[in-house]
């Protein structure tokens, strides 16, 4: 594994707060996502929604104008100053969530969550951009690892408030009491984050989108991570979207309960976050191959299958709990390596847009069509299964991360050189 020359600017303690601050943007970023899935049951009542509407407002809706955004905003941050755009992201997505509580329909739910992903297709890309300036590709994967522990923890206070929240004080005044936080953290953006130096004179060269995929489409390992992925969030999304209505429908819990259950299973994820890029860290630099970046996360993936299984098909309530439980810890591995690699498999002038790609193929294959996979494969098994059809369709949903995990394996085949290839044209 080739060293990499980057002198890693500012002092490790200022680095170190950087991350924390990007850390908290990732935080509410996944809270204000996140928090719809616990609120779906009280909405679907209140609204009389079916599954597949439910998949909609939950997966394309929201993907479509997440993913097509993040692009262009990815390109401008590869030009301009990456921390103002993070700022006003933050800032706008926080907005949007607040104003879901003021829906009084289908429709304005829909616009205001519309709202919320254009903001949040602003957030990731400079992020990963700017932890990669500020480390070291030989620290990078544990730094985005701590930067990706955001989605679990953000995930456990958005299910927890959420919850709560519903049976405190309704589903509208928990969208904006979850709207609030994310203000601050816009603020501690702009004000307190430096934009740091770009690594080479060539910074923002490749501006549009067709020519960012032409630049990944001849990287094989670029390509099959990006869809690794995608196979990997349409189960996280699909399931995501419907476990809270599969507890409540199929075992009688309350709202409460199950955010407070699944809060701490994110604080598990998060565990499994992390373990992931420390994982492929040590394991690439012990044995000097890069191919522990994909097959970390490709065996992840595929040994958390059997506990879906158990989430979703066991009787007894303690057993599907910890089915759920284990199985966070192994979904959770794949954000740090796979985010490492996105940034390694590109040149330096194209990260931010790089990280956007890998979000606009795993956001549209995901957490687009995920949840309305889900949802129509719901709807279709009711007339024969009743209150189980449900059950079976999220049970279909876990086997794509058998495909997931091929596609690591195929990734892993051409990584090293891969990598070469990026840091020749950087």
């Amino acid at each position: 594994m080739a060293e990499e020359t980057t002198v890693e600017p500012y002092k490790p303690l200022y680095r170190n707060y950087v991350l924390f601050v990007l850390f908290l943007g990732y935080v509410v970023n996944a809270l204000d996502r996140s928090i719809l899935n616990i609120l779906l049951p009280a909405i679907q009542e209140e609204f009389s929604l079916s599954y597949t509407e439910l998949g909609f407002l939950g997966g394309i809706a929201f993907a479509l104008f997440y993913a097509t955004c993040g692009i262009p905003i990815a390109s401008l941050a590869d030009r301009t100053s990456r921390k103002w755009i993070l700022a006003s992201s933050i800032a706008f997505w926080s907005v949007m969530t607040a104003l879901c509580g003021f829906a009084r329909n289908f429709p304005m739910l829909l616009a205001a969550r519309i709202g919320t992903a254009i903001g949040e297709a602003g957030g990731s890309p400079p992020s990963h951009s700017l932890i990669s300036d500020y480390f070291s590709l030989k620290k990078r994967g544990t730094a985005l690892s701590i930067y990706a522990l955001g989605v679990p923890l953000g995930g456990m206070l958005g299910l927890y408030l959420g919850g709560h929240g519903n049976d405190w004080w309704g589903w509208r005044t928990t969208f904006i009491v979850a709207g609030l936080p994310g203000i601050a953290v816009a603020l501690l953006v702009a004000l307190t984050v430096k934009e740091p130096k770009r690594e080479n004179k060539g910074a923002g060269k490749v501006h549009n989108p067709f020519s960012a995929f032409s630049l990944v489409a001849k990287r094989p390992a670029f390509l099959h991570m990006c869809l690794a992925a995608a196979m990997h969030a349409l189960v996280w999304y699909g399931a995501g979207n419907f476990n809270a209505v599969f507890l409540v429908q199929n075992h009688a819990m309350t709202t409460s309960q199950v955010g407070t259950y699944f809060a701490s299973f994110a604080l598990v994820g998060a565990f499994g976050t992390f373990f992931g890029g420390f994982l492929s860290d040590r394991l690439s630099q012990k044995y000097n191959d890069e191919r522990f970046y994909m097959l970390v996360p490709g065996a992840s993936v595929i040994i958390g299958v059997p506990f879906q299984f158990v989430c979703y098909l066991h009787p007894n309530v303690d057993f599907v709990m910890a089915g759920f439980a284990i199985n966070a810890f192994f979904a959770s591995v794949f954000f740090g390596p796979s985010f490492a690699m996105a940034q390694a498999l590109v040149p330096a002038s194209n990260r931010a847009l790089a990280a956007s790609l890998l979000l606009f193929i795993q956001t549209m294959i995901g957490l687009g069509l995920g949840p309305l996979i889900a949802g129509m494969i719901s709807d279709i098994l009711v007339p024969t299964f009743n209150e189980n059809a449900l059950r079976y369709a999220l049970v279909t949903i876990a086997l794509f991360n058998i495909w997931s995990g091929v596609h690591y394996y195929l990734a892993s085949r051409t990584v090293r050189r891969d990598i070469e290839s990026a840091k020749a044209e950087s």
